[in-house]
Formats: C-alpha cells, structure tokens, sequence
C-alpha cells in the first residue's frame, strides 16, 4: 500500500473544511454505522433497565436535611454530641439541627425534607440508600470512588462500563452522553465522564444544552450532495490508509469512530436535542419556563429523550460543587433543591407517563454527605456542614428498583452508617445487574489484570431493591 505523507494528509484534511460537520447522512448512515465498534451486545442476564441517568449532585448533599430525618439532633442542637458519635473533623463542634420539616410521602410513607416538593411526589418509585459509607471525605477522592469504585484517578467510569458491557442501540448517537452545566466546569472536570484505560470510543460524548448540541457538528457553508460524497470518499480513503499504517492505534480508532459518529449525528443529534418539539405543558413540567429550574430542567428533558432514542447512559452535572456548603448550610441547600427539585420530579413524571420509568434507571447523589456538626467560625452568620463520608445518602428509581423504601440506617444523629452498610462497589454491582450485566464478568484486560469496576471488594447486590 502506497504511503501518504502526514504534512500531505494534514493539509488535505484541512482542505476538506471546518471540521467534520459536513459529512452527508446519505452514505454515514448505510455505510459508517454498518462499521461501528458500539454495536449492541448481549448481556448476560435478562435486564430490568436498559438506561441509566445519572443525576450527579457534586459536592456532596446533605443527608440529615433531606433524605434521612434525625429528630436528635433537633433536641441537642447546640450541644456536643456524644462521643460514640463524635466526628474526627477538629472544624465541626456542636450539633446542629436541621430547619427544614420532613413529611411522610406517598402510600409508603417514604420521608422527605420539605425543601423536595416535586420529589417527594414519586416516594413510591424511589428507593433511598440511607447506609451509604465511601473512604475518603477530600472531594476528588471521593468522586473517584463514587464514580470508577476505586479512590484512585484515571480509571473508566460508571458510565463508561456501562457503554462498554452493552454497546449502543442507537448506532447514530454515542452510547453514553455527558451533559455538564454551561456556567462552569464541575470539579474533576472531563474525567467525570473519562473511558479511563478503556477503549476511548467508552468516555462520555459531551451535548450542550445551548445552541448545537455538539460543536462543529453542521458545515460552514451549504454543499451540494456530489461535493459531500465526493468529499466523504476521499476522507474516507485517507483514514483507512493512515489507520492501516499504525495497527493497534486505539486512540486514533476511536478518534476515527467518533468523526464517523458526527457525521451520523448530523440529524441524530439535532433531531434528539430540538426541544421545540416538546408541548409547551411538557416544558413547563420540566421548569423551562422559570429562570431559576430553566438550565437543569433543560438538560433534564434532553436526558429523557436521550434514552428514549437508545442512548445507554446520561450523565448530568452542576457547575463546580454546589452542594458543598462549608457556610450556610440552609440557605445553600434549599438553594440547590430550588434549582433541581422541580426538573427531576419533572422527569420522573414523565418517563413514567411515557412508559419509560420501568426501563430506565434514576440515580441520585453525591460524592459524600454532610457533617451533623456545625462547621463555624466568628466570621460566619450562617453555619456550615463539613464533609462527612461515613454514613450519607443516595437515591435510585425506575429500572427494577422496589420504590417506597429506605434501605439501611445511620445513627441517631446521622453519623455513621449501622445498618446493612453499603459501600460503593456494592452501589455499582446492583447498577450493573439491573442492566443485565454481572459486575465479576465484565472485566477488561489492563497491565496485565483483569480489571473490574468491582475491584479489590467483597461485593454483594443489594436485592432487597430489587423488584
């Protein structure tokens, strides 16, 4: 095979324009999609979910002001706690009590903090894990454990597992989508949706929910369709060729893969993410007309259509880490429900209107919970909670989940996790089994291990949130 020099296909692939948004539907879609590496593949057991979303609150969310009630620490508010309980965080002092009422919802009786009002209407979908413990309560540790089961960086993440085990049912769209908030970056960045050591064709493809949903996705200027296959060929061509020289070139696959998948996404995409089509009473459901709930409810609703056209797993994020409320707790917290209460309750109603709630799987939370301390200082008007990762609270719905229920306990004041203590690794191997995956055999081969998203844990499903 004649060989292409690279300053050659450098500047040909310049020539071809701006990016590679312009490639036609026509031929991508007959020809591209025929050769995807995210084919859908078996799993090994019958699912009960085929989606996930995934509704990341970073910075962790406190547990004893909205999802596990501790009337103690009302009636010893102000006062050290006892020393069975007593945190090893020198900043945290007295207890202190939460402001906001809890109410039993739903035929369940399921409890919520009042700040959840739109939540808390689904208390019988849901499933609140109230024993949740994770091993390190800095924030970047935390996340990497929460998210790739190990408090290391650079491992695949959930969603890239999840992509990995079973391949996409919409080969026009990527298999797992990342939809960070356009105020900022959330902490911890792209590797919250990194494929880590995986085949970089896993990590999350990034929509925006302002404008087009994926950058350099449509042609500067119009072409006709002779020019767009004529154009697409040649790529095409120079692919192969420059592919066929560096064997085994995983990341340059990939790359390859994804200008594919852009060219497919070229209608995929748009069609997906034009909110346009929704009624004006589903915008509203989701808050699209109020300031306040417009961004997250936006993302909330591209998340729903997402997996109604086959996509695998979505990823929501918050700009930096709201929920890390070191200052004024309440105000801070009630801050972060107004913004995501309405949206996600919004959600729920709707996959559940839709028939879409039993396939696909909700999940709610964070890196860790909060102090039931107070984080004070002379300076602060308002107290804080510090970080606090032995006993805190997560919540799933949908997908196979036995709603109504509060799974575990913590203490009386919300300490430590007593009662069937869930780690994290035990989290992601029920996640995956309600896809039909088994978390021991999915594995991937790396420096000379098979690796698992399970790793190094004694890992148990927790089938009593299971239907």
């Amino acid at each position: 095979m004649s060989q292409i020099n690279p300053l050659t296909r450098r500047a040909a692939l310049r020539r071809l324009g701006d990016g590679f948004g312009g490639l036609a539907l026509a031929t991508m879609l007959s020809e591209a999609a025929a050769s995807s590496r995210q084919t859908t593949r078996t799993p090994n057991s019958l699912p009960k979910a085929k989606a996930v979303i995934q509704l990341y609150m970073h910075g962790g969310p406190s547990h004893v002001d909205l999802l596990d009630p501790k009337p103690m620490l009302n009636k010893f508010h102000d006062t050290p706690p006892p020393g069975e309980v007593a945190d090893d965080e020198k900043r945290t002092k007295n207890l202190m009590g939460s402001p906001f009422q809890f109410k039993k919802c739903g035929s369940s009786g399921l409890e919520f903090s009042e700040i959840q009002p739109w939540v808390s209407q689904h208390a019988d979908e849901i499933a609140v894990v109230r024993s949740m413990f994770t091993e390190h309560r800095n924030h970047e540790q935390a996340i990497w454990m929460a998210q790739t089961g190990l408090t290391v960086a650079g491992r695949p993440t959930l969603g890239s597992w999840v992509t990995y085990g079973l391949g996409s049912e919409n080969q026009n769209l990527p298999g797992f989508v990342a939809l960070p908030d356009p105020k900022g970056q959330s902490v911890d960045g792209v590797r919250n949706w990194s494929s880590g050591w995986l085949p970089p064709q896993y990590q999350g493809t990034v929509f925006r929910e302002q404008g087009s949903p994926v950058l350099h996705l449509e042609p500067s200027k119009p072409r006709t369709q002779a020019l767009t296959n004529g154009r697409l060929r040649l790529l095409k061509q120079l692919n192969q060729m420059h592919l066929a020289e560096r064997a085994g070139a995983l990341e340059l696959e990939a790359r390859i893969d994804t200008f594919e998948m852009a060219g497919r996404m070229q209608l995929a995409a748009t069609d997906a993410l034009d909110l346009s089509q929704e009624t004006q009473e589903t915008q509203k459901l989701y808050g699209l007309d109020n300031p306040t709930t417009k961004s997250y409810g936006t993302r909330c609703l591209m998340a729903r259509r997402l997996v109604e056209r086959g996509v695998r797993f979505v990823s929501l994020f918050m700009a930096g880490q709201p929920w890390d409320t070191h200052s004024k707790n309440n105000t801070q917290t009630k801050a972060c429900c107004d913004r995501t209460d309405l949206p996600i309750g919004g959600l729920l109603t709707d996959l559940k209107r839709r028939g879409l709630l039993d396939s696909t799987l909700i999940l709610w939370g964070g890196e860790f919970g909060r102090t039931p301390g107070a984080q004070q200082s002379n300076k602060q008007i308002e107290f804080g909670r510090d970080h606090h990762p032995y006993g805190f609270s997560v919540w799933m719905a949908g997908g196979g989940i036995k709603g109504g229920q509060a799974y575990g306990a913590t203490d009386d004041f919300g300490y430590r996790a007593i009662e069937k203590r869930t780690q994290t690794a035990n989290l992601h191997a029920t996640i995956l089994h309600l896809l039909g995956l088994d978390h021991e055999i999915l594995t991937y081969h790396h420096n000379g291990r098979d690796e698992r998203l399970t790793d190094l844990y004694d890992t148990k499903i927790l089938k009593e949130l299971i239907v």
